[in-house]
């Protein structure tokens, strides 16, 4: 939306609704973080004061929060995708039960292929106790629900030497592997009073999602279809996670989480799994338990000893669907799908 106006981009919701689709085909799982629920109501409400008064942002949010929510419902429905939208207050991410239902509300809603749209519950936040930008509350959500990768949308293209708008020579910077002080100093401060952000808060927000071992992408977003122009190699800034950050991933997956299922592959699968390859459907010989998209499973090999643990593409439900269509009560058939992936290899940790 346009912050000065008031006025929402609602062909621009289309394309991303139809880049969100695109993915989805794919068999990705994504979770959105929306922003613009204060600004759409102040101008509602004509509340045209550069800084509001609590009361008063709270009444904008709760007005604007109703506006976002039927966009996304009517730019997804064209798609066969359905919304649902979930208010969070810090409390919610940092307070462990709390925590756990959330998350447990977020990975429900993938598993049934729903797309979760999230917002900072402003119509009740308290300033001492929020997120302060969305950058860092997407940061938060991508470590609740133990996302792969967190795309910031910006309006450049990515983190520059020094900013663009000021500096002529700036240039952009590709490749992040540590944020130093050098990196911060790149970030500059704060561009817009209307806006919580910047690219010193995404730069916090990465750091955030980099410690779990989440990779983040800061890309331009006011064209067309951005989530299609970062596939397509369109310039921006990638941050990688740092070894140490991924193996701390690894561990998590391995030791933590408790699993909800087995898997049971051949011994050329537990072969390629060794050699740091993903777990695909063709591997698959058996499975059971009942397990939803995103929940851990065990991986043993021939034999029945566990050689892995990782984090499920499909659902229980959705393989035995596929065993169904095969003639098969508890297998996948090895012409089934050579490339389609149970287990990505990033969510896949070897436990002998």
């Amino acid at each position: 939306m346009d912050p000065l106006s008031g006025s929402t981009r609602e062909p621009w919701l289309e394309t991303l609704a139809e880049d969100v689709a695109r993915l989805r085909a794919r068999r990705q799982d994504l979770t959105l973080v929306s922003s613009g629920a204060v600004a759409i109501g102040r101008h509602a409400l004509t509340l045209h004061q550069t800084t509001l008064p609590r009361t008063d942002r709270q009444a904008a949010a709760a007005l604007g929060q109703m506006h976002l929510a039927a966009m996304y419902r009517k730019a997804f429905a064209r798609h066969r995708l359905k919304t649902a939208q979930l208010l969070l207050g810090l409390d919610d991410t940092t307070e462990r039960r709390r925590l756990l239902s959330v998350r447990a509300s977020m990975l429900r809603l993938l598993s049934l292929q729903t797309i979760p749209v999230v917002n900072e519950n402003d119509a009740v936040a308290r300033s001492a106790a929020s997120f302060g930008d969305n950058d860092r509350l997407a940061a938060r959500v991508a470590r609740i629900i133990g996302g792969d990768t967190l795309v910031l949308l910006s309006d450049v293209d990515g983190l520059y030497s020094a900013d663009p708008k000021l500096s002529s020579s700036s240039i952009l910077i590709r490749e992040v592997h540590d944020i130093t002080p050098e990196i911060e100093r790149m970030a500059g401060g704060r561009s817009s009073s209307y806006s919580s952000g910047g690219m010193i808060t995404k730069l916090m927000a990465a750091r955030m999602a980099l410690a779990t071992g989440c990779a983040v992408i800061i890309a331009d977003g006011r064209d067309a279809h951005p989530l299609s122009a970062i596939d397509a190699g369109r310039a921006c800034t990638w941050f990688h996670p740092s070894a140490a950050a991924r193996s701390a991933r690894k561990a998590w997956i391995a030791g933590t989480l408790r699993p909800a299922g087995v898997v049971g592959i051949d011994d050329s699968t537990a072969m390629q799994l060794r050699l740091g390859e993903s777990l695909y459907l063709a591997g698959v010989r058996s499975f059971d338990g009942q397990f939803a998209r995103g929940d851990a499973v065990i991986v043993r090999d021939n034999s029945g000893s566990e050689i892995a643990r990782g984090l499920t593409i499909y659902s229980s439900n959705e393989l035995r669907g596929i065993s169904a269509r095969s003639g098969l009560e508890d297998g996948i058939p090895v012409a089934c799908s050579n490339i389609d992936q149970l287990v990505h290899s990033d969510d896949l940790a070897l436990t002998a």
